[in-house]
C-alpha cells in the first residue's frame, strides 16, 4: 500500500466515523510506526474509553480545546496521528519504528491540534490539565510526550501492549479515571461532554495512566 492511498484512507475514515479497521490479522504482532493513525484505549476504565477531542474549548483553566475519554470506539474524534516531536528538525519517516523512550507528538485528526499539557489545574480532579493546542499541527514543546512501555522486554511500540505517555516538559503521565466523569452535576444539564472521562496528567504511573493501542491504521517499515 502506498502512502498516497494512506492519506486518502485518513480522509475517508474521518468522514465515515472510522470503524474498527486494522490492516492486520488479530493474532499478528504489529509494530506501530510514525505516521500511524491510532486510537488510544484506556485501561482503568475497563478498556472501554478512548482518548478524544472535539472542536470546543475548556470552560475553565487555559480555555484551550478540550480532551476527554469517550465510551465509543467508532467516533472519528478519537483518531490521532503519531508525529515527530515538536523540537525535531526533520519530519519522521512514515512507518519508522518507534522505540520505547521515543519522544512524539499526537495530532488530532479532526481538528489538527496536538495533545498538550501544562501546569494548570484540570477542571474536575485538580490534577494537571490536558488539552489540544496549536494550529495546523504546529504547536510548541508542550505537545511532546515520551512513550514508556510497561514491559521492560518490549523494544518498540506495538499493538496491544500497555504503555504510559509521559509529558516531556512536566514529567507527568497522561491519565483518566472511571471515577472522574463529566456529569450534569459538575458540567450542567446541557453538558457537551456528558459521561466523558476527564483526561489529566498526574505525577505517578499507575493503572489510571495505562493505555494501549489496538485499533488504527498502522504503518511499519
Amino acid at each position: 500500500m502506498n502512502f498516497l492511498s494512506i492519506s486518502a484512507l485518513y480522509a475517508f475514515l474521518a468522514v465515515i466515523g472510522y470503524s474498527d479497521l486494522v490492516f492486520a490479522d488479530d493474532d499478528d504482532e504489529i509494530l506501530i510506526g510514525c505516521g500511524s493513525a491510532i486510537k488510544l484505549t484506556h485501561v482503568e476504565s475497563g478498556g472501554k474509553h478512548y482518548l478524544n477531542s472535539a472542536g470546543m474549548s475548556l470552560g475553565s483553566g487555559s480555555g484551550q480545546q478540550i480532551v476527554t475519554a469517550i465510551p465509543d470506539r467508532t467516533q472519528g474524534s478519537a483518531l490521532w496521528i503519531i508525529k515527530e516531536s515538536a523540537l525535531s528538525k526533520e519530519p519522521c519517516l512514515s512507518g519508522a519504528k518507534l522505540t520505547c523512550g521515543s519522544k512524539i507528538r499526537l495530532t488530532h485528526k479532526t481538528t489538527n491540534r496536538n495533545l498538550h499539557s501544562h501546569p494548570i489545574r484540570s477542571p474536575l480532579s485538580n490534577q494537571q490539565e490536558v488539552s489540544a493546542f496549536g494550529d495546523n499541527g504546529e504547536g510548541d514543546e508542550g505537545d511532546d510526550w515520551i512513550i514508556l512501555c510497561k514491559k521492560n522486554s518490549n523494544k518498540y511500540l506495538q499493538r496491544g501492549e500497555r504503555i504510559y505517555l509521559q509529558h516531556a516538559g512536566t514529567k507527568k503521565f497522561l491519565g483518566a479515571s472511571n471515577q472522574v466523569k463529566f456529569s450534569q452535576s459538575n458540567c450542567g444539564h446541557r453538558c457537551p461532554v456528558l459521561n466523558h472521562l476527564e483526561v489529566f496528567a498526574r505525577a505517578k504511573s499507575d493503572q489510571m495512566t495505562e493505555w494501549f493501542i489496538d485499533v488504527g491504521i498502522f504503518l511499519s517499515q
